[in-house]
């Protein structure tokens, strides 16, 4: 099996990740929620993984990193706890359905969306989105790659491009641990992460990391091993955000998967950029194939077959060559309108993929075209 599906989730794990992980669940307690030794130890563990993630991404503080399930819960806690009635934000055409249909919900609560189209050259259009801002804007919400095509916008310029009192939200989905992400030295007020693509940790895994000048209110209440007497959210970060059993396991291969890029990430993004050209060049060569992406470092090539309906090829190169791809809309459908699509044919591939696997993708390729 050939797995090209990385930016759905990554496919592969390193020895690192996998043996921490098992370690976690070999001797796992509820972490803060009770008070013997070994329930205070994995605590002191998850506040390791803060203190780790929070270095890795320039965050401002180490409590103000909340470990999530994924990505679209980090971004929900960010989007859903933040905007109000009234409110404005501009967001892109080139978001994941985890931005756009919080805001889609918002719009119906009396908020105001306003999203910025692609330019010619299909990146996202950043004079347009300074046209698009106003002095009454709450937030800009971004992502800092496109799933589809894996266009990167120049997020130093996007700030440059907002007034200084309006928040910068980013979707970090498909660029946390391929490109080095300062979110200070950016001028990132929350960042989201998905913890199963890039950064190498086990499905379950994400997080949300904000400064002070974003405090999102909960969404989800419940139990935090803390003013237990308070029936309502603490005050105070993290407890105010997560409620309930955290995923000790998938907190633990996060921050392993952080460790293991700190030294690695370098080589393996040299890798993904290698790969990529190569997919991108060999799939220009072949008749029928019309390419929607360009090298990027995200390991992202999204393309069409002529005469070939996206979910039919992906389910061809499955069935007749073992080759894991995505087709459809990846959750992105004002993108897919940008682009005039229909559906596409996504690979992505990791650093954990070899050259001959690509040569193996371009053949089944050829051979479906023809």
């Amino acid at each position: 099996m050939i797995y090209f599906d990385n930016a759905a989730t990554g496919g592969f794990k390193p020895d690192e990740v996998i043996n921490a992980t098992l370690s976690a669940m070999k001797f796992c307690a509820n972490p803060g929620r009770s008070g013997h030794k070994l329930s205070l130890a994995c605590l002191e563990r998850v506040y390791a993984c803060r203190k780790i993630l929070c270095e890795f991404f320039g965050g401002y503080d180490y409590d103000r990193v909340i470990f999530t399930k994924n990505c679209s819960e980090a971004l929900n806690t960010a989007i859903l706890g933040t905007l109000q009635e009234g409110d404005e934000v501009v967001s892109t055409v080139a978001e994941h359905n985890s931005v756009l249909r919080p805001l889609h919900y918002l719009e119906g609560k009396g908020v105001h969306a306003k999203y910025t189209p692609l330019d010619k050259e299909g990146n996202i259009d950043i004079s347009a989105l300074k046209s698009l801002v106003t002095s009454n804007t709450r937030a800009v919400i971004i992502t800092l790659a496109s799933n589809v095509t894996g266009t990167s916008p120049d997020i130093s310029a996007v700030k440059g491009a907002i007034p200084k009192d309006c928040l910068l939200i980013c979707d970090g989905a498909q660029a946390c641990g391929h490109i080095e992400i300062d979110m200070k030295a950016s001028g990132i007020d929350a960042l989201a992460v998905a913890g199963h693509k890039g950064m190498l940790g086990i499905q379950g895994s994400g997080a949300l990391l904000f400064s002070e000048r974003i405090n999102p209110r909960p969404q989800v209440f419940g139990g935090t091993g803390s003013e237990s007497y308070n029936l309502n959210m603490p005050d105070f970060y993290p407890d105010r955000l997560e409620c309930g059993t955290l995923s000790y396991p998938a907190i633990i291969s996060l921050g392993e998967g952080a460790l293991y890029l700190k030294n690695k990430m370098a080589e393996s993004a040299q890798k993904i950029v290698k790969y990529t050209q190569n997919l991108h060049e060999g799939l220009a060569r072949i008749k029928g194939v019309t390419l929607y992406s360009k090298p990027n470092p995200f390991g992202i090539v999204c393309f069409s077959l002529e005469n070939l309906q996206s979910e039919l090829a992906a389910f061809r190169l499955s069935e007749e060559y073992s080759i894991c791809v995505r087709g459809g809309l990846h959750c992105a459908p004002k993108m897919h309108q940008a682009l005039k699509s229909e559906g596409l044919i996504r690979a992505s591939v990791s650093s954990f993929n070899s050259k001959n696997e690509c040569e193996l993708f371009l053949n089944a390729v050829c051979e479906i075209a023809k």
